[in-house]
């Protein structure tokens, strides 16, 4: 499969203000605005990677809104089904990072655009083309109806045989644990990939035992389980064993927008045939390279930046 494999996703977008310092959010002076979102920075991922990158959304009909819109169109993302909405507030979040890379995002995302996005919105003709679709619990948090939504994307998604990728990326802020875990494990039969932090998954199942995540796979039937844990690097269970690749060590100055990144980098491997190893490696170049920039997705490298830096830790390591 060449360059030409196409993505589909659909999320909120929102716009970010980036903190001007380090440091606690209440003693941040300014802030600069940058444009966010799980499945918007994944969009922006793999259409820098090459892929053909299909985003499904819903924008405030505000100068904010307009902002987002032609970010993604100038990142060369397939807007057809991006549509601006009257009385909505394009939704924001401000992040505070902290010395060490590590931050914290505080939503206002109350009434946003896609709350205006229903079941039968979702159409078989907006998956024409696509190899691939991928979902993530941000989407599913913000509304009970986006869990039908996704419903109904799963539907389709069997019926043409594409696969799914899955991120939980849990918010707390938007729903509860429980609640969180009882949408997962009915959507997990239903998800070919599921790309999950260690600490997302310990507090979904209860557990990180290798033991024990391997039985979860094989009772959902999810054919690559794949544990992204940040500087310890990611491993994924397929085919009845574990393959493990070291994170590449890096100076992190913000962490928001790596595990997106990762997903993007792994998807783009999937979908080129790159062996499990590749796979895991190309997520954490992904990964690492984003944390090397501020910003939710200004770090999302190019795939001739990515073969580089490869390159590069490949003849440091000899």
């Amino acid at each position: 499969m060449s360059s030409t494999c196409g993505v589909f996703t659909l999320g909120d977008a929102m716009i970010t203000l980036n903190p001007s310092i380090t440091g606690p959010l209440r003693f941040v002076p300014n802030f600069e605005r940058k444009v966010g979102g799980a499945e918007l920075n994944f969009a922006v991922g793999c259409a820098r990677l090459g892929l053909r990158t299909k985003w499904l959304s819903r924008l405030g009909k505000d100068e904010f809104g307009r902002f987002i819109y032609n970010f993604a169109r100038g990142e060369g993302i397939d807007m057809e089904y991006v549509s601006f909405i009257n009385g909505f507030s394009t939704s924001l979040n401000f992040k505070e990072i902290r010395e060490d890379g590590s931050g914290k995002t505080f939503y206002y995302r109350h009434q946003s655009p896609i709350l205006t996005l229903e079941p039968e919105d979702i159409q078989e003709t907006m998956f024409e083309n696509i190899h691939l679709i991928h979902i993530t619990g941000v989407f599913l948090a913000i509304d009970y109806k986006n869990i039908e939504i996704v419903k109904r994307i799963i539907e389709i998604a069997t019926k043409k045989r594409i696969p799914v990728s899955f991120d939980p990326n849990i918010r707390l802020k938007l729903w509860t644990i429980e609640e969180a875990q009882s949408v997962y494990f009915e959507i997990f039969p239903h998800v070919d990939i599921l790309l999950t932090g260690l600490d997302e998954i310990n507090m979904i199942t209860g557990s990180n035992s290798e033991g024990e995540l391997a039985s979860l796979a094989r009772h959902y039937s999810i054919d690559q389980l794949v544990i992204k844990d940040g500087a310890n690097g990611s491993k994924v269970y397929s085919n009845g064993k574990w393959y493990r690749k070291n994170a590449f060590k890096v100076k992190a100055i913000d962490t928001v927008g790596a595990g997106d990144g990762f997903d993007a980098g792994y998807v783009y491997g999937y979908l080129h045939g790159l062996s499990l190893d590749e796979r895991l490696e190309l997520g954490n170049s992904v990964g690492a390279l984003v944390t090397t920039v501020s910003g939710d997705n200004e770090g999302l490298p190019y795939l001739e930046e990515v073969s580089a830096f490869m390159q590069k830790e490949a003849i440091i390591e000899r």
